[in-house]
């Protein structure tokens, strides 16, 4: 019997589906994906509250409702190859691991990556690999994807992401200044994109060449 799974039925239900996330598939993603596996030992005790938890580094785990609302505006589905930039503790990854065929997940914190690499292995995800580098300028190795997401705030879209879409495929990123962002989606049609905005949101900054300087 798993000690937290009554805390995750909770944050679901209080802090995800009663603020309007709907998308089944993500909620029973956050369901069964044991969040509290992706924080520090210290930090357990807060890891289903309704507020981000420091994983170190100066990163965070997000917030259940933005994990969940980013990746209902995602629309992610199962045939599709996905990229996260940001890896941070993999929670996000694993996320992604329950909804697509194939992800591949970027972090410029070497620590970072080892750590959440071991924690999706530990948990069996075989299709989410986890790469060192600058997610500003994507992942060209595993280019093109269908579905791009974001867990740091850009001053501006990086031109890499959206050159790294598929037709048709779809970017969720906090785009703004370094304390006050929006959420934004970003849709590729051909050479054209469509942009759209969603709620306003506070993320760490996504630092690479492409976006804030370290």
């Amino acid at each position: 019997m798993d000690p937290y799974q009554t805390e995750r039925e909770r944050m679901v239900e209080y802090q995800i589906a009663s603020k309007g996330v709907q998308d089944e598939k993500v909620l029973a993603a956050m369901r069964v994906i044991p969040r509290h596996c992706f924080v520090p030992e210290d930090a357990r005790p807060y890891a289903y509250a309704d507020s981000p938890v420091r994983i170190g580094k100066g990163q965070t785990i997000s917030q259940p409702y933005i994990v969940a609302l980013m990746t209902e505006l995602l629309g992610v589905q199962p045939e599709h190859r996905v990229l996260d930039v940001g890896t941070g503790s993999g929670y996000q990854a694993a996320i992604l691991g329950e909804l697509a065929a194939e992800v591949h997940s970027i972090e410029r914190h070497p620590e970072l990556a080892e750590s959440a690499r071991g924690v999706l292995e530990e948990l069996g995800y075989d299709n989410i690999e986890v790469h060192v580098g600058d997610g500003t300028e994507g992942y060209a190795p595993a280019a093109p994807y269908d579905r791009i997401i974001v867990a740091a705030a850009a001053p501006s879209v990086p031109q890499a992401l959206l050159d790294q879409l598929v037709d048709g495929g779809r970017l969720v990123i906090p785009v703004g200044p370094r304390f006050s962002q929006r959420l934004e989606v970003w849709e590729r049609k051909g050479e054209q994109f469509k942009q759209s905005s969603n709620i306003p949101v506070v993320f760490v900054p996504l630092i690479g060449k492409q976006g804030w300087e370290g």
